[in-house]
C-alpha cells in the first residue's frame, strides 16, 4: 500500500486542473449571463455593485475574461448615463397631479430664501424637485391669475374680469385644465378657494368649495384645507389605475377684507416669531412711495392698504409676523399632504408643484397688496418635483423665465394630453427633463415677457399698467396715462432709479428705451 500512494496523488493532480477549469468556466458563465440581463434590462440591478464585482475577480479566475466583461460594463454604464442625463424616464404613463396653490405670496416669502420664514416642508419639496428664481405671474390679481391658470392664456385672450354670468373664458370651459383632465380619464379634486367665476357640479369629480376668512367658527382654514385634500386621497381618488388631479386652493396668507387686524393665523402657529424683530425691505420708506409715479395719490387703494397695515412700526411687525404664521401654517398643511402621498406610495407617479396666484407688496414703495409690475408684486413662488425629472438637476434652482400660463400646459403633457391650441403657456418640463435645460429642445425658452394688470372696472383707485420684463431692462407702460418708466435691473434690484424720467435720459438711454418700446408692442400684440 506504501507504493499506491504516489500513483493516487498522480491521478489527483490530473484531475485538478480540470476541476479547476470546469469552476472557472462556469464561474465566468455566470458573471457573462449577469451582465447580459444587466444589458437587457438597463441595468435594472445594482451597477456599482457588478463592477466592484468584477474588479474583484483573481489573477488566476480568468482575468482577460473580466478585463472584457468590464470594459462591456463601462461602455454601456456610459451610454446609459448619457440617456439619462438628456432624458431622465421618458415614460407615456399618465401622472397623478396634485397643485397646491397659495394666495398672495411672494416669492421670496419661504425659508429657502429668507431664513425668516419658517417653511421646513417646502424647504424639503425644493431640496427634491427643482426651484425657479424667476418664475411670475402674468396678472397680478387673485381671480385674473386663477383664470390664466385654467386657460393657460394671458388675460388679454381669456378676458375675465367681469365675474358676473357669463364668465367669458367659460365659453372655452372645454379647452380648460380642469375640463381637458376630467374628460381623459382624471379623477379632480378641487379644495378651497375657487373665485373666477359661478362653479357647476359637473367642473370637478369632487369639490369644496370656500375662502374669504380665516375662521369659521373653530374651523381654521387652512385646517379644512388639510381635511379635505386628505380625505380626497384617502376616500375620493378612485381606484389604484385611475390617475387624479388634486388642487389644494389655500386661502391663506390672504387677509381678511374688512378686518382690522387683517391676519388671523391658526393657534399652532402663534407661537413662532415671538422673539423677532420681522426686516422690511429697503424700499419700504416715504422716500421710495414720494418716487412713485405723479398719478400715484393717498387715495389709491395700494396706499390705502398699507396705511391699514404698516404705516406704524409696531402695527407693521404685527402684520408681517402675522402674515408669516399663515404661511408656516400653509407650510405645515403641505407638509402633511406630501406625507400621505408618500405613505400611499405615489411619490414615483405624481407631478407635485407648489406655486401661488400673485405677489405681495408687504410696504414696498410705500404699498400694499399686488396688482402693479414691481418685482415683488409680480414674481412667485414655483417649486415642481416631477419623477420624470433628471437625476443631475434635482434640487437645483432654475432661472429662466417661468409664467402662471405655463402651468397648464406642464400639468396637460405629464397626463398625456394634447395642449389645446388656445393655450399660451409652455411645457415646463423641457426645463428639467433634459441635461441642459432649453438648449436640447429645438426652440430657445422665452428672454422676456409681457405683463398686464387691466384695473377694476369703476375703482379709480386700481391703475391700469403693463409691463416688458427681461432679465436687464424692465419697461413699465401705465396706458391709462401715457407714462413709461424704465429700470435696469441688474443694478436697481428694487427699482428706485427710473431712468425714463427727465434728467437721467441720454442717448443711450434713449435708444434702449425706443427698442423695448417696439419689443413691449409686439409682446402686447401676442397676447391677444
Amino acid at each position: 500500500s506504501f507504493q499506491q500512494v504516489p500513483t493516487a496523488m498522480a491521478e489527483s493532480n490530473e484531475a485538478q486542473p480540470r476541476m479547476l477549469w470546469r469552476r472557472r468556466f462556469a464561474y465566468i458563465t455566470i458573471v457573462f449571463l449577469i451582465v447580459l440581463y444587466a444589458v437587457v434590462s438597463n441595468f435594472l440591478i445594482n451597477k456599482q455593485m457588478l463592477k466592484e464585482f468584477l474588479d474583484n475577480v483573481p489573477n488566476d479566475y480568468s482575468q482577460p475574461v473580466a478585463d472584457a466583461l468590464r470594459d462591456l460594463v463601462s461602455s454601456v454604464d456610459e451610454e446609459t448615463s448619457t440617456d439619462e442625463e438628456n432624458n431622465n424616464g421618458s415614460s407615456d404613463k399618465k401622472l397623478n397631479i396634485l397643485l397646491l396653490y397659495a394666495d398672495d405670496w411672494r416669492f421670496d416669502s419661504v425659508g429657502y430664501l429668507n431664513p425668516e420664514v419658517h417653511t421646513p416642508a417646502l424647504n424639503r419639496l425644493a431640496t427634491e424637485g427643482m426651484l425657479f428664481t424667476e418664475n411670475a405671474v402674468t396678472t397680478s390679481i387673485c381671480w385674473i391669475s386663477r383664470a390664466c391658470l385654467a386657460t393657460g392664456q394671458h388675460y388679454a385672450r381669456h378676458q375675465t374680469i367681469d365675474l358676473s354670468s357669463p364668465v367669458p373664458f367659460h365659453k372655452y370651459w372645454d379647452e380648460t385644465l380642469f375640463a381637458k383632465l376630467k374628460d381623459n380619464g382624471y379623477v379632480t379634486g378641487m379644495v378651497g378657494k375657487w373665485q373666477p367665476g359661478p362653479m357647476r357640479p359637473w367642473m370637478f369629480s369632487h369639490m369644496n368649495r370656500y375662502g374669504g376668512f380665516h375662521y369659521q367658527g373653530e374651523n381654521h382654514i387652512t385646517d379644512m384645507n388639510e381635511r379635505h385634500a386628505l380625505d380626497f386621497l384617502r376616500n375620493q381618488r378612485g381606484n389604484a389605475d385611475e390617475p387624479f388631479a388634486l388642487f389644494v386652493n389655500f386661502f391663506a396668507p390672504h387677509h381678511q377684507d374688512g378686518s382690522e387686524e387683517q391676519y388671523f393665523p391658526q393657534k399652532t402657529t402663534e407661537h413662532l416669531y415671538n422673539d423677532k424683530n420681522i426686516t422690511f425691505g429697503p424700499t419700504c420708506t416715504e422716500e421710495a412711495w414720494e418716487k412713485m409715479p405723479p398719478f400715484f395719490t393717498d387715495t389709491n387703494d395700494g396706499r390705502v392698504r398699507w396705511r391699514d397695515r404698516f404705516n406704524e412700526p409696531s402695527k407693521a411687525q404685527m402684520m408681517i409676523k402675522n402674515y408669516f404664521r399663515l404661511i408656516s401654517g400653509v407650510d405645515m398643511t403641505c407638509g402633511k399632504i406630501l406625507e400621505e402621498i408618500e405613505k400611499q406610495n405615489l411619490t414615483d407617479d405624481t407631478l407635485i408643484i407648489f406655486t401661488t396666484d400673485n405677489g405681495y407688496y408687504l410696504g414696498e414703495h410705500g404699498l400694499a397688496d399686488k396688482w402693479y409690475a414691481h418685482q415683488e408684486s409680480i414674481k412667485v413662488p414655483l417649486i415642481i418635483k416631477d419623477p420624470r425629472m433628471n437625476k443631475n438637476l434635482i434640487g437645483t434652482r432654475n432661472d429662466e423665465f417661468t409664467l402662471s400660463i405655463d402651468l397648464a400646459p406642464t400639468m396637460l403633457q405629464a397626463a398625456g394630453i394634447d395642449v389645446p391650441d388656445r393655450m399660451q403657456g409652455t411645457d415646463m418640463s423641457r426645463l428639467y427633463r433634459f441635461k441642459d435645460s432649453a438648449a436640447n429642445t429645438n426652440e430657445a425658452w422665452r428672454h422676456s415677457f409681457y405683463y398686464e394688470y387691466p384695473g377694476i372696472p369703476g375703482h379709480t383707485g386700481h391703475i391700469p399698467v403693463q409691463a416688458l420684463v427681461q432679465k436687464d431692462f424692465k419697461y413699465i407702460y401705465w396706458p391709462g396715462e401715457d407714462f413709461e418708466e424704465l429700470f435696469h435691473l441688474p443694478t436697481d434690484h428694487y427699482e428706485e432709479r427710473d431712468l425714463a424720467r427727465n434728467g437721467t435720459m441720454n442717448e443711450t438711454i434713449a435708444v434702449i428705451l425706443e427698442d423695448l418700446r417696439d419689443k413691449f408692442k409686439k409682446a402686447r400684440e401676442d397676447a391677444f
